[in-house]
């Protein structure tokens, strides 16, 4: 029987990551340009995908009776992409758009 402060936090940690997913898809559907969209996914659904690991390595380590590095290699590799990949996607929307490229700074006088 698995003890009542372990469920509790799984719950949460899922309950969490559900919530962090559902807002990372609904930025995605209803946000208005490439860009607006592309940063609910990223950093929401990234979130939740990670708490829901962190619950999976949570329940596995106490069913299994020791640490399994599977989940926890998944969230480190997730975190590790999905910034990379949303950076490239930005550099790829600003190479095709020259209207979304943000304004050079300006550079000030020499005394």
């Amino acid at each position: 029987m698995m003890p009542v402060w372990l469920d509790v936090l799984i719950a949460l940690l899922i309950a969490l990551g559900a919530v962090f997913a559902l807002i990372g898809s609904y930025g995605l559907a209803k946000l208005g340009d490439f860009l607006k969209r592309l940063h609910g996914p990223t950093k929401a659904s990234t979130l939740g995908v990670g708490c829901i690991l962190l619950a999976s390595i949570a329940y596995w380590t106490w069913a299994n009776k020791s640490f399994s590095a599977h989940e926890l290699l998944i969230t480190l590799f997730i975190f590790m992409t999905a910034p990379v990949s949303a950076h490239l996607l930005i550099k790829a929307a600003m190479a095709r758009n020259a209207a979304i490229r943000p304004a050079p700074p300006e550079v000030p006088p020499k005394a």
